[in-house]
């Protein structure tokens, strides 16, 4: 009752509502913001009256609008809201439940309506307007955009809404110009039904609503000759107002059509219904021009005499409509290129003529630093000179898309042959790969492309295209500028990705993730220096798992970084534990590439030395060659923040890569770790003799500590202390253990003393 009373309140009584935005609700009042009230409210409810709309009466004619929008903006949901006095209701509908609360205190809409522009709503729950909006603690509605229809006085109706459940992070001005066309479109269909209405009430009425209406109307006996006509009647036939009134309305139409006008006009006087469909023909202008149109028929009567109105629609303008909402469903704004919904539509007409169709997918490779240092306008030219670039280089009969952001697509009808497809790969990458100027900045931008044919890797444009995905990503796995041809491993790789990824999030909601340490030992006195922290899986199937059967999978899914870090945690914490045994004990921990995609790696790291009350040299952070090549940019600042801090940094598996030694001069790290391939060879082959000896010599001249992994004989130990090796690691000292058994290896307890 108290909420009820609150919403009269705030409904009715302005003071209520800014009392309401000051304080965030009060006490016994909710704290909903209602909408603002409408200036002129009982001008607009009768308005809205003039539809002849309600709950059970909707307008079909709108349901194409609200799909569009729907597809256009990638929704769920889309809606034409009409709002009523205390209510709303919806007139065409897609996606959106029964169950939302019609009233008009919890409805977006009824906030739209008070607006010029369009209402955007990224994140409902952040939202001081809607943050507990019931619709939202629903989890109905998180994004919302709508924007108002208005009739031809200027009252708003409703809205055109588009919504989702989930938050959008960005709706542009481009977007917002899209869903206002679409508006004005959703607009002209409810001044047809408005004029509808008013032809089956009284003719004062109807020549009321006439004389406002935007559209021709036309009265005329049944006799054929014209009784009244509004402006826009005039405006459309070009004649003066006062000219056709006593003509015939012959001369407005074409001879071709006017028997057919007769016969209809006929009809009706012989106690026939008029159709309720338009009747196409063609228009007459004063000026001879032709011209497509569609005529609404109706009749009434004055006493005995019976009268006719028509609403006139050009149809040049229709189409016109027509094109250009054909033209914002399948068109990319930007570029001008198909979009992904015409790009399936080809597609599927091609496969269908049994075409030996190919489709290859271009994904950019550092777009996204172009927006964010540069800006989006920056990133626009890039997308432009991009697509100029790709339609040069497509073959003739191709369609080349834009399906996303950074994403093109290229449908080849005759690309059945994998090594012209290939060698059209190489010609994009190779084309993207060249400078492109934009706002003044030279800009080099890579790109990566997936190839699938038809009907070996799809027989649908769905399969084909997930066929084709895969093999770009295989392709950005190997490195930037690749290209890959789908094979059927893919599409198995990937089923055991998602697995693997369902099974990985149990894992960590289940706390099933272990670390054993195995230990790092000074060669010179063979004490014991560390130990490098190593996850295991203790799966509850399969038991415990080492990291090669599970580590591929949560590198490549969307839980490595958290992962990383609680292994940061974990290992600092046993860190802390050993360091009260062994105050110089230092703890190894492997970094995975996700850490370093956002900015909190550092902080991890000092929350957690902070945490456990540890010095950052008692922390060592140990990275790959791989993380390093795949983001640069990234890294390098990071790292130099990490070193600064104190954390040691050593550079693993090192030899093994292809820029290990240009790698090691520009970024700073504190040790090398000799790869375990070297190290196993030592005793048996010159070649790899040789490499350790090297990199032994290298970092002592570097002022580089090395760890050498995979030490397994007593033979491999003398060598590398005998050549200045620092620290060893391997089975000859010890296998990864958990920290209970690796406790006791190294600080075992005291056995107490029974009494006799």
């Amino acid at each position: 009752m108290i909420q009820i009373i609150g919403r009269f309140l705030l409904r009715h009584f302005p003071l209520f509502n800014r009392l309401a935005e000051i304080s965030g609700g009060g006490k016994g009042i909710e704290s909903v913001r209602c909408p603002n009230m409408i200036a002129d409210e009982e001008g607009r409810l009768r308005a809205l009256s003039d539809y002849g709309l309600s709950a059970e009466v909707g307008l079909p004619s709108l349901d194409p609008i609200v799909e569009i929008a729907a597809r256009m903006f990638d929704t769920p949901a889309a809606a034409v809201n009409m709002i009523g006095s205390d209510h709303v209701f919806l007139v065409a509908n897609k996606g959106v439940g029964d169950d939302v609360d019609r009233s008009r205190d919890v409805s977006f809409c009824a906030h739209a309506i008070t607006q010029d522009d369009v209402l955007v709503v990224e994140d409902a729950r952040l939202d001081p307007r809607f943050h507990d909006n019931p619709i939202v603690s629903a989890g109905q509605i998180c994004f919302y955009a709508g924007v108002a229809l208005r009739s031809p006085s200027g009252h708003s109706l409703g809205a055109l809404c588009v919504v989702d459940n989930k938050p959008r992070a960005e709706f542009s001005e481009q977007d917002r110009a899209r869903l206002k066309d679409l508006g004005r479109l959703a607009s002209n269909q409810l001044e047809l039904r408005r004029l509808e209405v008013a032809t089956k009430a009284a003719p004062s009425r109807f020549e009321a609503s006439a004389a406002t209406s935007p559209n021709a109307v036309i009265c005329f006996d049944p006799q054929s000759r014209i009784t009244a006509w509004n402006d826009a009647a005039a405006a459309m036939f070009g004649y003066d107002a006062g000219q056709m009134t006593g003509q015939l309305l012959d001369l407005l139409v074409a001879p071709e059509d006017r028997v057919r006008v007769q016969s209809g006009i006929e009809r009706v006087r012989s106690g026939g219904a008029p159709q309720n469909v338009a009747s196409e023909l063609t228009g007459v202008r004063r000026s001879g021009e032709r011209f497509p149109a569609e005529l609404y028929w109706s009749r009434w009567y004055e006493g005995d005499q019976m009268h006719f109105g028509a609403i006139v629609r050009d149809m040049t303008d229709q189409r016109r409509e027509r094109d250009a909402l054909f033209h914002l469903a399948n068109y990319d704004s930007l570029t001008g290129l198909p979009n992904r919904n015409l790009l399936h539509q080809q597609a599927s007409g091609a496969m269908r003529d049994g075409s030996a169709v190919a489709l290859l997918i271009v994904d950019l490779d550092g777009f996204k630093d172009v927006n964010d240092t540069l800006g989006h306008a920056a990133g626009d030219l890039v997308l432009q000179a991009v697509t100029r670039r790709l339609v040069q280089a497509a073959p003739a009969q191709s369609i080349v898309a834009r399906t996303g952001g950074d994403e093109f697509a290229i449908l080849l009808r005759d690309g059945g042959d994998p090594l012209q497809l290939g060698g059209l790969a190489r010609a994009i990458i190779a084309t993207i790969a060249a400078p492109i100027v934009a706002d003044g900045h030279e800009l080099r931008i890579a790109g990566s492309c997936g190839l699938a044919i038809a009907p070996d890797h799809g027989e649908t444009i769905e399969a084909l295209m997930s066929s084709a995905n895969l093999a770009l990503f295989q392709a950005k796995s190997g490195g930037r500028g690749r290209s890959f041809l789908f094979i059927p491993a893919l599409r198995a790789e990937a089923v055991a990705r998602r697995m693997y990824e369902a099974e990985l999030h149990r894992a960590v909601e289940r706390d099933e993730f272990r670390l054993f340490y195995q230990p790092q030992i000074r060669l010179h006195d063979g004490a014991l220096a560390g130990a490098e922290a190593l996850i295991r899986w203790k799966h509850p199937v399969r038991g415990l798992l080492a990291p090669a059967a599970f580590l591929p999978a949560l590198e490549s899914g969307t839980l490595a970084g958290q992962v990383g870090s609680w292994v940061i945690r974990t290992a600092c914490a046993q860190a802390a534990q050993w360091r009260r045994l062994q105050s110089d004990f230092r703890m190894s921990v492997n970094l995975f590439g996700a850490q370093f995609r956002g900015d909190s790696l550092l902080q991890v790291v000092r929350d957690a030395l902070a945490a456990n009350r540890l010095p950052p040299d008692a922390l060592e952070l140990e990275i790959t060659e791989n993380i390093i090549l795949d983001q640069q940019d990234t890294v390098l600042d990071q790292l130099r923040s990490l070193r600064q801090l104190g954390v040691e940094l050593s550079f693993d598996d090192f030899g093994t890569g292809f820029a290990s030694l240009n790698l090691l001069k520009s970024y700073p790290v504190s040790l090398i770790k000799i790869d375990k391939s070297f190290t196993q060879a030592v005793q048996h082959s010159e070649g790899d003799r040789a490499i350790v000896l090297s990199i032994l010599d290298l970092a002592r001249k570097l002022g580089l500590d090395v760890v050498a992994e995979g030490v397994e004989t007593r033979e491999d130990c003398a060598f590398l202390r005998e050549h200045g090796c620092q620290k060893g690691q391997g089975y000859y000292f010890g296998k990864p253990v958990p920290p209970a058994v690796f406790g006791d290896q190294f600080w075992p307890a005291p056995v107490a003393i029974r009494a006799r």
